[in-house]
């Protein structure tokens, strides 16, 4: 039994850590220096919404992660890929355009994406509302089972923003083989031999708010360490 929940225990942490240091790696790899290339992620992203008609959308650095802003129409990088210069960076940035193109479209999916993650923002600082009350209704309710109980609402709210990601999924993976892709490869922003390397990252980043969901159920656990 005690393997069990030890095995059980190694499972799940690779559940939740497994997608993220995934991501990490990739990037990781991809983010070496190239200056062959004939600009940073920054030029890109300026260049492609351009090419796009989306002068209007702006491009700057953040370092908040890299993602479109719909609601300030806004592509938001890195530092890594706003001033830089690497496989990692042209992919990315490409990505991130794309979901600008998704936008301007007004593609049925993106729509969606937008109104669930509406949802989101509240249920994640409702949960987070609820798991700062834990330790004070400790002490005023001695009870095991409504505690239990509380614990299992903060984990069934952050199991609903993995939820959210995981659903919108396509989106992403729209953004990066649906559009991303093809411009990479037509436009010959990279060498051929590149290209596989590129199509990792797409990958990864495509991936990235499912992973960075997962990690949020780590706070249940924190709460348990004070």
């Amino acid at each position: 039994m005690v393997i069990l929940v030890i095995l059980g225990g190694v499972l799940l942490l690779a559940l939740i850590f497994g997608p993220q240091l995934w991501i990490r790696h990739v990037l990781s790899r991809a983010q070496a220096d190239r200056p062959d290339l004939p600009g940073t992620g920054a030029d890109l992203a300026r260049h492609l919404l351009d090419e796009a008609g989306l002068r209007a959308v702006r491009v700057e650095e953040t370092p908040d992660g890299d993602h479109y802003d719909p609601d300030a129409r806004i592509v938001r990088l890195t530092p890594p890929h706003y001033a830089g210069r690497s496989i990692a960076a042209v992919a990315v940035a490409t990505h991130e355009v794309a979901h600008a193109v998704q936008h301007d479209r007004g593609e049925p999916g993106f729509r969606r994406r937008q109104a669930l993650v509406q949802v989101v923002a509240p249920v994640f600082r409702i949960a987070q509302i609820v798991m700062a009350t834990i330790p004070l209704l400790v002490l005023v309710v001695h009870s095991p089972a409504f505690i239990a109980l509380q614990i299992a609402a903060i984990v069934a709210l952050l199991s609903l923003r993995v939820a959210i990601h995981a659903v919108t999924l396509p989106v992403e993976l729209d953004a990066s083989f649906g559009k991303a892709l093809p411009v990479l490869e037509q436009g010959g922003y990279l060498p051929a031999e590149d290209m596989p390397e590129a199509r990792r990252v797409l990958r990864a980043a495509a991936f990235t708010y499912v992973a960075a969901a997962l990690v949020t159920l780590l706070d249940v656990l924190r709460w348990f360490r004070r």
